[in-house]
């Protein structure tokens, strides 16, 4: 029998699992140990740290509610008439009663109003004299205080209920004369505190929370089902209410029941507590099991996913070299791939690199052979005006020298060798736009010795642009078509006027003309050449009645400049104005 050889694939992927298992063990441990230790405990009590002292702020809050309504009591102009010598009337009392049923403070069930004269103002249905006051042992409770409220929790003796209840009383002062005080007393009803230890219901639900009067009597109290504090936890808490501490004074500390946190409140004396019962915190076992369950969880999803890496070790490069195939759009040579399985993968990836290189190197080669085709094309297309113009020109010489004399001859040879050594300017394509103007002025003057009187000229030009480089040859073709068309219905006071400016950071050379001005449908049609490419622009050439020279304008502009380059005319009833705009470069010398 064949003994079973495992492959070396197989022992990677058991060596991975080993190694998974290993870090599962290490990673169970740390995380029990690490959340018990630091963060369980720790979590559920800050929760309820903080809720007891926003709990011990409500109660602050409260109490400074009830000093402000006593305060308010005691500035009432009819409170303070109470107090005086002569008394109220019948209606003045019933109107007085009936005010401090509406003092802004929630939760009143009752209210007594005992003025310095034994008058005693309650509600209506409530039959209370002054005897029953005295025999309800309310006044002592105010103590010696004169200015202050008081939280009084005690035996209803004042209204007969004969239920704990809260009251709020204080003493009445008179504000103008020495007097003695009356006093006010309101009963609250259960809400009243209720409302402090309910805010947060839904955390409260858990734990043991109340509130305690500062003789250790129970005001409010709430706790889970069978929850009870025990009798040394009681004693704990009636101890703490008879301090004189105030604020958070107790805060995390651990009792037989559970944890606990405290609050006293300064002026009442009223105590504030949350005990967070050792069940809730056994409770966090639970969150160390789901720990467990989430490790184990991951454990099983690094698995699958080490096996999916090992299968996937060797096609991973195949896929990098594909897909670095497919997103290779010719232009971009730099996303060169480099793998390194020691396998032959390694040897077509290095081939992939090699043809990227013989690529943008055939690429760079093209581009050089175009540059050249482009140089010549331009030279060619020069090539076209000058014999043309220089044929027309030696005809015209040629009649004036039989018509005129040699005066007029000897002009018109001046202006054409001007023109001559300006377009050929040693062999260059690109002048100064001084030579430029130069050039076409020369050609003006030569027309103008063929049509006398047909026309004449202004050329206007800042001095810093006349030293500015440029395309040459680019005038003298507009000029031209201006006065063959132009002015082709006209035999005298034509205006030719040339300007160069520079506009928005362009140098903007201007030809403006007063003759016919161009139909509308041939300046949409000379417009719409410069928005052809310039390799169509060729098929234009056949239109040599308007097309010729402007299409020689711009394909030259075009191959010089790119896209950047503007020509267009514009026509109205005073005349036509030919424009171009070239974009700015080529200052301070002759490389554009």
């Amino acid at each position: 029998m064949k003994k079973y050889k495992m492959s070396g694939i197989q022992k990677k992927y058991l060596w991975y699992m080993g190694c998974l298992l290993i870090i599962a063990l290490v990673l169970s441990s740390i995380g029990v140990w690490s959340y018990v230790k630091k963060n369980m405990t720790g979590v559920i009590v800050d929760k309820y740290e903080f809720m007891n002292e926003k709990m011990g702020i409500s109660l602050d809050n409260l109490y400074k509610k009830t000093d402000a309504v006593t305060a308010e009591i005691i500035l009432n102009d009819d409170v303070q008439k109470s107090l005086k010598n002569k008394g109220l009337q019948e209606v003045e009392k019933n109107t007085l009663s009936k005010y401090f049923a509406y003092i802004d403070l929630n939760h009143v069930a009752d209210y007594c109003y005992v003025d310095n004269k034994e008058n005693v103002y309650a509600k209506s249905y409530t039959q209370l004299n002054y005897k029953e006051f005295q025999d309800s042992g309310m006044q002592a409770s105010l103590g010696k205080e004169y200015a202050k409220t008081k939280w009084i929790w005690t035996e209803d003796t004042l209204f007969g209920s004969k239920e704990d209840a809260l009251f709020i009383g204080r003493y009445v002062n008179s504000m103008d004369y020495a007097h003695d005080p009356g006093m006010i007393f309101l009963k609250m009803d259960e809400k009243f505190l209720n409302e402090i230890i309910e805010k947060d219901q839904k955390m409260s639900k858990d734990v043991a929370v109340g509130i305690m009067s500062p003789d250790g009597q129970y005001c409010v109290q709430k706790s889970p089902d069978n929850f009870e504090l025990d009798n040394e936890d009681k004693a704990k808490l009636k101890k703490l209410a008879r301090t004189k501490k105030s604020g958070v004074i107790m805060q995390g500390e651990r009792i037989e029941c559970g944890i606990l946190q405290v609050y006293r409140q300064k002026e009442s004396g009223m105590l504030v507590y949350t005990l967070v019962p050792n069940a809730v915190l056994d409770q966090g076992m639970k969150q160390v099991l789901l720990v467990l369950i989430m490790i184990y969880v991951l454990v099983g999803v690094l698995a699958f996913l080490i096996s999916l890496y090992v299968s996937k070790i060797f096609t991973n490069p195949i896929k990098r070299i594909s897909d670095a195939m497919t997103s290779f759009d010719g232009t971009d040579f730099t996303n060169t791939i480099n793998i390194r399985t020691d396998t032959e993968l390694d040897k077509i990836g290095d081939a992939y690199n090699e043809m990227l290189n013989t690529i943008e190197e055939s690429q760079q080669e093209i581009k050089n052979q175009q540059q050249e085709l482009r140089i010549s094309e331009m030279n060619t297309l020069i090539s076209q005006i000058n014999p043309h113009f220089l044929y027309n020109t030696l005809d015209t010489i040629y009649m004036l020298a039989r018509i005129n004399g040699e005066e007029k001859t000897m002009k018109m040879i001046q202006a054409l060798s001007k023109y001559l050594r300006l377009s050929l300017s040693k062999g260059r394509d690109i002048v100064t736009v001084e030579d430029e103007l130069e050039n076409v002025k020369s050609y003006m003057e030569i027309q103008q010795i063929r049509n006398e009187n047909l026309f004449r000229y202004e050329i206007e030009c800042e001095e810093e642009l006349k030293s500015r480089w440029i395309l040459k040859l680019i005038l003298q073709p507009v000029v031209e078509n201006a006065i063959k068309y132009g002015f082709c219905d006209i035999f005298e006071g034509g205006l030719i006027r040339i300007r160069v400016t520079e506009q928005e950071g362009k140098l903007t050379l201007s030809v403006y003309n007063n003759g016919v001005p161009m139909e509308q449908s041939v300046v949409d049609k000379l417009n719409g050449l410069s928005e052809l490419p310039v390799s169509k622009m060729k098929d234009s050439f056949e239109d040599k009645k308007h097309g010729y020279g402007v299409v020689n304008i711009i394909t030259r502009l075009r191959l010089k400049y790119g896209e950047d380059v503007k020509f267009f005319y514009e026509a109205d009833e005073d005349g036509t104005v030919c424009i171009i705009q070239i974009p700015e470069n080529g200052k301070k010398n002759g490389e554009l």
